[in-house]
């Protein structure tokens, strides 16, 4: 029965060409009363009534008219909707030989998918699928030239949903739509609008055959146009209350009006409106402050009507560049940003919501100068939120992120989101290879951690300097304008940035500003604020143009000088020898007494960096300090010699030689060329004995001097402490309150020392009875000696 039905379909086809085009046979109601949905065979929109007992000529014709009708319509059939049907036999062919050919209007036939082979239907769909997806939406104007047609679509929430839609995609929906398959209850539902009614051949009333269908598909989606190049309205669509057709927004006061009632149409509607979103685009580039804290008031989690308009933002280069300083304020102000808008609403704005548009627009940004403009404030300003999101988060902006990220199924933290967004602006600006060196390193990781913070944001400064020298240079220059307007919440993220790239910089243009800032954070109570300024002054040291800047920090250096932090004790010692190295500048006095004081402390500090360090600047400070302060150095020159002394016999070469050149400069300053003498002799117990005679009044100063290098790890060291005491022994005198307490401790400590090595218990031994013989009886009067050369 199927293949008899088959043979009169294409009978009556043939028919109908030597005849020409008529009137439908007459419709018998009674029968065509319910139309069954049509079932096509591959590669063809073909109706067949279902199988009946009977089936009449008059119902047969009218079926394969109506056919030829739906086949007309510029629309598409995709693999997915088409139904399967028999295949015709070769026998079939060869009774009919028009079959596999094109009919007279252009248009294929129902067999035009089969292969000569005998393929049946289901080899023939990939060439079905393939033709289908190659055909171009808008460029296919008329049925004659398109052997594979496409039924209007619904509208999509996919085309104005969250994920990442060009601004071309949201404001051309019927663009997508035309691309987009129909379901197969679409394909039913319009063969069964063009049953309905007696019906004319297509040839006759080709204008009715155009005509849209109008579709109920869903309650929240509109019905959809034709497929023509007109975008798809609403029922509600046409010019808001607030919008002029012809002048649009006439009075400022009515931009967020129209801002909220573009987004409440959209939120309504799946299909955007190209004239409602060319005149937002238009009052947005006229108003942006308005249009983009109204729009942030109306969706601060950036929901899908709020996307479409976002994007269609970006779709212009110029209103960008307006957008995205509005964006910026918002930004930096955590955790609220507090605006009025033309019509009085002064609800505050989330800053957190500002950085979401910023993901939303970097998802699908064009338009790259608009970027690299404003990218060194971007990046500015996402860094800072990385950092006061992990270290504040009220609750009120903790319960709007936490919507956020279910919503949209975003990182559950905001810092983390943050640094998210870094990332992709960085990938926009072509910075892929920082993103990876800084992945491979950790510092994200380490970004996050506010103990850890600073150090990330100079590894960032590193990476980017490598990579984009020009990039790292805006972001620079940036950083000094927030410096000139004391940014304080910016200090740390400013600080730690500029350090890592102060040498490549003019100074002449921007040291003032930069020492300012400086100074004030070499007193700040942050040790990691101390630690980047003295970075910076460090820098700033090696250029000879801040010479004079530099100094003027002697006073905060000094101070420094006593930190415990051993790294902040090189640095300074570091900015000191700069200063005086190969420049001849004069030491005033009381600098030189202040660094002499500190130096002599650090001869026996615990970091051989640190010593080595201190010894230097001694040497320059015995060079350069002006004539005036030559007498009163004097005192503190003395008691740097037995310091001196005990290095010189240290285990490592270079501290030994680099002590013992300082400590015969020391006594050349000090005119004392006995004693110079007698170690360039090597004679350095006599030198030791001579040393105590002429300055019996500090033999209690020089045996503590010499109590530390008892309990030294170094045996050398060791082993000259006893020596020394057993010689200062001699000259302790008796009944003294002082002299009594230091004989009693170091007593103490050399009794401890017994154990030793055998050459230390040796000298630990008679170090100990000199001090009991010494105090068995009482000394006699020493004579005051004659000399006043240390005086």
């Amino acid at each position: 029965m199927a293949e008899r039905r088959f043979s009169l379909c294409r009978f009556l086809r043939g028919k109908k060409k030597k005849e020409g085009p008529g009137p439908a046979p007459a419709q018998q109601p009674e029968e065509a009363e319910q139309p069954q949905p049509l079932q096509e065979d591959p590669g063809r929109d073909w109706t067949q009534e279902q199988d009946r007992a009977r089936g009449r000529f008059r119902r047969a014709a009218q079926a394969c008219l109506t056919s030829l009708a739906i086949r007309r319509r510029k629309t598409r059939i995709t693999p997915a909707e088409v139904l399967a049907q028999p295949d015709p036999t070769p026998s079939e062919h060869k009774a009919h030989p028009e079959v596999g050919t094109a009919s007279t209007d252009g248009t294929a036939n129902c067999d035009s998918a089969v292969t000569d082979d005998g393929t049946n239907s289901n080899t023939a769909l990939p060439e079905l699928s393939t033709e289908a997806d190659g055909a171009t939406t808008e460029g296919m104007a008329d049925t004659e030239s398109t052997p594979v047609q496409c039924l209007p679509d619904a509208p999509s929430r996919d085309v104005l949903g969250d994920g990442a839609v060009s601004a071309q995609e949201a404001t051309e929906p019927d663009r997508d739509m035309e691309q987009r398959p129909p379901s197969v209850s679409q394909v039913a539902w319009v063969k069964e609008e063009e049953e309905e009614g007696p019906g004319v051949a297509p040839a006759e009333q080709p204008e009715e055959v155009e005509q849209p269908q109008p579709q109920q598909e869903d309650p929240g989606q509109e019905s959809c146009a034709d497929t023509d190049s007109r975008p798809a309205q609403s029922r509600n669509d046409g010019p808001p209350p607030e919008v002029s057709e012809e002048n649009g927004v006439s009075d400022a006061k009515q931009v967020p009006a129209l801002v909220r009632n573009v987004h409440q149409r959209l939120a309504a509607s799946a299909t955007p409106e190209e004239k409602l979103l060319a005149e937002f685009l238009r009052v947005t580039e006229a108003h942006p402050a308005d249009a983009v804290v109204t729009l942030l008031h109306c969706a601060p989690s950036c929901d899908r009507a709020a996307a479409i308009m976002w994007r269609t933002i970006t779709s212009s280069g110029r209103t960008v560049g307006k957008v995205l300083p509005e964006l910026l304020c918002v930004m930096e102000n955590w955790p609220m940003h507090s605006m009025s808008t033309s019509d009085g609403d002064e609800t505050d704005v989330f800053a957190l919501a500002a950085t979401r548009v910023i993901w939303e627009i970097l998802q699908m940004f064009r338009f790259t100068e608009s970027l690299t403009e404003y990218s060194p404030h971007l990046l500015v300003a996402l860094l800072f939120q990385v950092l006061i999101s992990t270290e504040q988060m009220p609750e009120e902006v903790d319960t709007f992120w936490r919507g956020c990220w279910q919503q949209h199924d975003l990182p559950t933290e905001p810092n983390r989101f943050a640094v998210l967004t870094v990332k992709a602006l960085l990938c926009h600006l072509e910075c892929e290879e920082v993103v990876v060196s800084m992945e491979r390193k950790r510092g994200w990781d380490t970004l996050l951690s506010p103990d850890t913070y600073h150090y990330a944001v100079g590894l960032l400064a590193r990476e980017m300097h490598g990579v984009s020298s020009p990039l790292c240079s805006r972001i620079t220059l940036h950083l000094l304008e927030l410096l000139s307007r004391e940014e304080p919440h910016l200090e740390l993220l400013t600080m730690a940035f500029l350090v890592e790239v102060l040498d490549g910089l003019d100074m002449s243009d921007w040291g003032d500003n930069i020492l300012q800032s400086l100074s004030r954070h070499l007193r700040s109570e942050c040790p990691e604020r101390r630690r980047l300024a003295l970075r910076g002054v460090l820098v700033l040291s090696q250029d000879p143009v801040m010479a004079d800047g530099v100094q003027s920090l002697t006073q905060s250096l000094l101070e420094l000088l006593w930190d415990a932090d051993g790294e902040l004790t090189w640095m300074v010692l570091s900015v000191f020898i700069n200063e005086v190295q190969d420049r001849g500048i004069p030491i005033s006095t009381p600098t030189a007494l202040d660094l002499a004081e500190a130096l002599q402390t650090l001869f026996g500090y615990d970091n051989i960096h640190v010593q080595l360090l201190s010894i230097h600047l001694f040497r320059r400070v015995l060079k350069l300090v002006v004539e005036e302060g030559k007498q009163p150095l004097q005192t503190h020159v003395i008691q740097s010699l037995l310091p001196l002394f005990f290095l010189s016999h240290d285990e490592n070469e270079r501290l030994a030689d680099a002590s013992w050149e300082v400590l015969i400069r020391a006594l050349r300053f000090l005119k004392r060329r006995d004693l110079k003498n007698l170690l360039e002799a090597d004679k350095p117990w006599r030198f030791c004995n001579c040393l105590v005679e002429s300055e019996k009044k500090r033999v209690v100063e020089f045996m503590c001097q010499a109590l530390p290098h008892l309990e030294s790890p170094q045996e050398p060291l060791r082993e000259a402490a006893l020596r020394f005491i057993g010689i200062a022994a001699k000259y302790l005198r008796k009944g003294q309150e002082e002299d009594e307490l230091i004989t009693e401790v170091i007593t103490d400590t050399i009794q401890g020392m017994t154990a030793d090595s055998p050459a230390i218990s040796k000298r630990a031994a008679e170090t100990l009875k000199i001090i009991k013989d010494v105090h068995k009886s009482k000394p006699k009067p020493t004579p005051k000696s004659k000399s006043t050369r240390f005086r």
